[in-house]
Parts: structure tokens; sequence; C-alpha cells
């Protein structure tokens, strides 16, 4: 899914991932504002701010830039207004398996990738 992708477009290793249900992750939902417990949505941290949903993938879109696009999208997305960006947002989320597939492996536990994981 999206982390899947967000590693395979930054091989500079810039963003860490964390599964908002491990300490963590609840650590990280907490300094965001948000519950602990509310794993509903993307959630990016950074060290002086939070970003949910359609924020929170522009912002991540910024730092991938192995393909021009992205940073362009992070950058001029946010002109769009973020009601109807989240719109767009809930409807890929609740159909991310048909969009971007849905696969067995997760990269956890996979040894190029131990760094980029937050436990």
């Amino acid at each position: 899914g999206g982390v899947n992708f967000a590693l395979d477009m930054d091989p500079p290793g810039k963003l860490r991932f964390a599964a908002l249900q491990s300490t963590a992750g609840r650590s990280l939902l907490r300094r965001a504002g948000r519950e602990p417990d509310d794993i509903s949505s993307i959630v990016l941290v950074e060290e002086d701010a939070a970003y949910v949903k359609s924020d929170a993938v522009l912002r991540i879109a910024t730092y991938l830039d192995t393909n021009p696009l992205f940073p362009f999208a992070g950058t001029f997305g946010p002109v769009v207004p973020g009601f109807l960006r989240d719109v767009l947002y809930d409807v890929v989320a609740d159909n991310r398996y048909e969009l971007l597939g849905m696969k067995d492996e997760c990269r956890l536990g996979d040894d190029r990738f131990d760094d980029r994981f937050v436990q």
C-alpha cells in the first residue's frame, strides 16, 4: 500500500514509518494532538507540525523527489480546498486495495528498511 509506495519513492530514506497501533505510533499520535487509539487516517509528524489525511499525503509528496510530479503536487495541491482534497483522500483510502493492490509482504521485517521503521 502507501508505505510500500513511499519506501520505493524515497530511496534516500527521508521518511520514517510507525504502525499507528505501536507504542511509538501512539506516542506520535499524541504529539500530533490526536487520540492515541485514532487509527482512522494517515498522519505525518514533523518536528514542529503534524498533518492528517490529504495534508499528510501532500506533505509526504514534497519528500518524494524521485519523480518531479510528487513535489509539484505537494507544493501546489494545497491550492485545492482542504474539504475537497479530504473527500478525494477518503475515496482513495476506502478503495486503496483495489487501486494499489493488496500485498502479503510487510517490509517491517525487511533488513533493507530496518532503519526506516520506528518501533
